[in-house]
């Protein structure tokens, strides 16, 4: 009896990843070194962010995503903290406005010049204050403008309405210990938490209260990370009671067992998760690792499926990930990392090959776009509304732009010569937006033009004639002078 391996079919199985060539990265960029497990690194479709170190506060640097190369030690920075800078998070609906979290114990809120920094920037917009110990967490609310969350070492979450620099909701009984990540789902009414007292907690931030919470989640003492998927499940990584790396997928309705827990390796970097929903594929990066693993989300066990593993040879410090409207559409880019080293950043491209050139919609569903569902009264007032989507056709750019050929002949005659044609015969004429048969050039501009085209024709048909004759005699003196002849 034979045992055939069947393969899950997946689109997303053949994805591969690429670093770019070294003069499309960014170089000595002196990436921070505090340790606290962010990503340090934050991008959208017009800038890249990296915490880098400063003396004498924190800073970090804003650069447009064309400035690659060798980025100069006396570029401008964003350094109005005093502390270093813990996190930094560009918001959704603003491409110029970036909020970053400190040591100082403050979340400021930045607006960034259209083509970047040519000065220090020491001004924020505006200045948050409510925590009391440093803020190694900042988020924007997906759909509702100007609402940010905040959470510190306080272990309080604070929600602001950065429009009016006013606290709307203030968490400070939730949490027992230090909050290593927050994640809203989809359309902001909830966000999920993971806590160093080993718990990820589901929240409804304007009631103030616990909707579900899983104990022990991940029996290991090192961090770990909870993200909320598209349809409401929340995917965790973290490590054993064996100090083993690990992923799982819970449903918020029965937190008692995970969906599905799967064993990575040993190492001892906190998994950072980044979850594109349009494509259901979650792209997991150890700080300190030199690899990317990605896996694809499905409806059917054992619902984590592994996908494959982007390596390298250099570890990364931090990771930034690309918002789906940037990336490029017609390379079936589906996404694009930032990856941190010591002194640069390199970003790494991720494809699905495919062999047409036309837009791969099934690759490129509707995506959230950068207009805001809710303003922030409203989502206050208890509204929840989905991100607004906007369509990637528009950012479709064929790859090969072909040269216009235009035919006379009959289509249906194809085989026969163009003066086989008999009279009556219709002919075919392919014309598009660049070209148009001369017959249908009317007016007396185009008339004028025209005229202008063909006394140019005829002067450079005399200037090939007259340098003809002329070679020819000079190859006839040519000849002479090798037979001898004077």
């Amino acid at each position: 009896m034979s045992f055939r391996k069947v393969v899950r079919q997946s689109k997303f199985r053949h994805v591969f990843g690429q670093p770019v060539k070294n003069d499309q990265c960014y170089e000595d960029i002196r990436v921070s070194r505090v340790t606290w497990d962010s990503t340090f690194c934050a991008v959208n479709p017009k800038f890249l962010a990296v915490i880098v170190e400063a003396s004498g506060g924190g800073a970090f640097l804003v650069l447009p995503l064309s400035k690659t190369g060798r980025i100069d030690k006396a570029y401008p920075t964003v350094c109005g903290h005093t502390g270093p800078v813990l996190d930094i998070d560009w918001c959704p609906h603003n491409d110029e406005v970036i909020a970053s979290g400190s040591e100082d114990c403050t979340v400021m809120v930045w607006q960034i010049p259209e083509n970047g920094l040519t000065s220090p920037l020491t001004e924020p917009v505006v200045v948050l204050e409510g925590h009391t110990k440093r803020v190694g967490i900042v988020t924007w609310h997906p759909t509702a403008r100007n609402v940010l969350l905040s959470a510190g070492c306080d272990n309080v979450v604070l929600i602001w309405n950065v429009g009016t620099a006013e606290e709307l909701y203030r968490l400070d009984s939730l949490h027992p210990d230090l909050i290593y990540n927050v994640s809203w789902n989809h359309n902001g009414s909830l966000f999920c938490s993971a806590c160093k007292d080993k718990n990820v907690r589901i929240v409804d931030p304007r009631r103030g209260t616990l909707v579900a919470e899983r104990e022990k989640a991940h029996e290991g003492a090192r961090p770990m990370r909870a993200i909320f998927l598209a349809d409401g499940k929340v995917f965790t990584t973290g490590f054993s009671r064996m100090s083993e790396r690990q992923l799982a997928l819970w449903d918020p309705e029965n937190l008692k067992e995970p969906m599905a827990l799967q064993e990575l390796d040993s190492s001892n970097g906190a998994l950072l998760p980044f979850y594109d929903p349009d494509t259901s594929v979650v792209y997991v990066c150890g700080k300190g690792d030199s690899s990317i693993r990605y896996f694809e989300i499905t409806d059917e066990p054992p619902y984590i499926h592994f996908l494959n593993t982007f390596t390298s040879k250099e570890p990364q410090r931090g990771m930034g990930s690309m918002p789906k409207r940037g990336l490029e559409v017609s390379k079936c880019e589906i996404a694009r990392f930032y990856k941190l080293h010591e002194r640069k950043c390199e970003p790494i491209v991720m494809t699905v090959p495919r062999k047409s050139d036309l837009f791969q919609d099934d690759l490129y569903p509707d995506t959230a776009g950068p207009e805001a569902a809710l303003e922030a009264e409203e989502w206050v007032s208890g509204r929840d509304a989905d991100p607004i989507l906007i369509s990637l056709r528009e950012a479709y750019v064929p790859s090969k732009q072909r040269d216009l050929k235009v035919s006379r002949r009959n289509v249906l005659s194809d085989s026969r010569p163009a003066s086989c044609t008999r009279p009556g015969t219709a002919t075919s004429t392919v014309v598009t937006g660049d070209a148009a048969p001369s017959g249908s050039l009317t007016g007396t501009g185009e008339a004028g033009k025209l005229e202008e085209v063909m006394q140019e024709l005829r002067a450079l048909r005399a200037l090939v004639k007259e340098q003809g004759e002329r070679i020819g005699r000079l190859e006839e003196q040519l000849g002479r002078l090798e037979n001898g002849d004077t």
